[in-house]
């Protein structure tokens, strides 16, 4: 009995986090809140200026746990930027974990305010985020032929003339890449030969038109886009690549590593013409495929489980993180200490939600 209680306990690892995460929301979202009101009359690269600052408050206590209390190892491969720039974030998608990748190569230049997520549309319904991302610069788009252009076009164009430094993080599958999902591979495969374009294995046929409207909105204003190739190291029983982890599979320290490899591309190697840059991102996409041919199934044992290169293993310092879940976490324990505070708390999950889905409603 002891013994499945231990084991029941050690499970649970996710627990301590979430209960954290999602406590601290109000506490951040009142505190936006209160600048998003004192910044209304103000030019909007002040609001930006201490938006980003707050954002990367609470992504800090989000690497917190997501990397000093989970002990993952990172190891960094390819290109490594130190410096802060403007750029597209182009990357493989196969887990809820991906975003938060962006956020551990973006601390790692300084950047952490600046990241900005390309969205699914269904995430505007989360609770008091789904009003809030696209306020830090967040842009939901929808599939195929109900995709937004012009939409996007406005609000990148936005951001480049009120000059809002750009991390924009683009996910160009659209949709996660799970080996034991053979249906959605399938239909991607088919869809490359259709098209002519090379059959990928470990990725899905990357679709254009969020990474096209975002490169020609922000051609002039960037610096670079990063093509990044991740992988979660693990394999199943019968030694195939293992399906990527579930936030909470993460957070109980399943996966020991991460390998990014990282391809800086100068933005003057980009071409500009949406038929020629479906190629390119294609091509981009193929080049992701066979190195994780060779990460997965290499016939010689010392190319199997690292990229190509010099290997970096970096390690965040926790005095990056920590002082940020002290104080989320002391703001949050101090207002429910009173009947006022946690009246308020609560009227910010409640109220909060529901004028932020009215608010992206209304905006869509």
């Amino acid at each position: 009995m002891l013994l499945s209680l231990v084991l029941h306990t050690y499970s649970m690892r996710y627990l301590l986090p979430g209960v954290v995460l999602l406590g601290t929301a109000p506490t951040y979202i009142l505190a936006w809140g209160v600048w998003r009101l004192l910044s209304a009359c103000l030019p909007a690269r002040f609001y930006q200026v201490v938006d980003d600052r707050l954002y990367s408050v609470y992504q800090r206590m989000v690497l917190f746990f997501f990397e000093n209390y989970t002990g993952v190892q990172i190891l960094l491969y390819g290109d490594l930027p130190e410096n802060k720039e403007n750029i597209i974030y182009l990357a493989n998608h196969q887990s809820t974990v991906d975003w938060i990748v962006a956020d551990i190569l973006a601390i790692r230049q300084n950047a952490l305010g600046h990241v900005r997520y390309v969205l699914k549309d269904q995430l505007k319904w989360l609770p008091l985020y789904g009003g809030y991302f696209p306020q830090h610069g967040g842009i939901y788009v929808k599939r195929s032929a109900k995709f937004n252009e012009k939409e996007m076009r406005n609000k990148l164009q936005r951001y480049v003339n009120t000059r809002t430094p750009m991390y924009l993080v683009i996910f160009p599958e659209g949709t996660r890449y799970n080996p034991r999902q053979t249906k959605v591979l399938s239909a991607s495969q088919a869809f490359a030969a259709q098209k002519g374009l090379a059959v990928l294995k470990h990725v899905l046929t990357p679709r254009i038109k969020a990474t096209y409207v975002a490169f020609e909105s922000m051609k002039n204003y960037l610096d670079a886009i990063y093509d990044v190739t991740v992988v979660y190291e693990g394999k199943d029983d019968r030694g195939q690549r293992k399906a990527s982890p579930s936030m909470t599979e993460f957070l109980c320290k399943e996966y020991p590593k991460i390998h990014i490899h990282i391809d800086r591309i100068d933005k003057k190697d980009v071409p500009e013409q949406q038929e020629d840059m479906r190629r390119w991102l294609h091509e981009r996409f193929e080049i992701k495929d066979k190195m994780l041919i060779e990460f997965y199934d290499s016939p010689d044992p010392e190319r199997r489980n690292k990229f190509p290169g010099k290997t970096v293993n970096s390690k965040l310092s926790i005095k990056k993180t920590l002082p940020s879940v002290l104080i989320l976490s002391g703001l949050t324990a101090g207002m429910l200490m009173t009947e006022i505070g946690r009246k308020l708390y609560i009227y910010t999950w409640i109220y909060g939600t529901l004028l932020g889905c009215l608010w992206v409603t209304i905006k869509t």
